[in-house]
């Protein structure tokens, strides 16, 4: 049973060893934080027709959980992200143009 438990703890550090990585890689590649951010927030349904920008809310934002505001041309969300875990959406303003 212990071993069990080890062996599942090590898979997830690993997990999320890669996944840090897989993200500086895109950031290495050329991609901004608008970019990823905006194709994580296509990825769960909503409309970013084109990101603008995004801005890091330093108020919200705690260790290990980052808060965004990301502007599209037409939309506005607030990103939010616990590492390991899918990311919470909010819509802050629909439709501008």
């Amino acid at each position: 049973m212990m071993r069990r438990c080890l062996l599942a703890l090590a898979f997830l550090l690993l997990g999320s060893m890669a996944s840090m990585k897989m993200g500086s890689v895109a950031y290495a590649a050329g991609e901004s934080p608008k970019d990823v951010i905006a194709a994580q927030v296509r990825i769960q349904g909503f409309s970013c027709d084109r990101p603008l920008r995004a801005v890091l809310d330093n108020k919200r934002s705690r260790p290990d959980h980052d808060v965004w505001v990301l502007t599209c041309e037409n939309a506005t969300y607030r990103f939010s992200r616990y590492p390991d875990m899918g990311a919470k959406v909010d819509v802050l303003h629909e439709g501008h143009r």
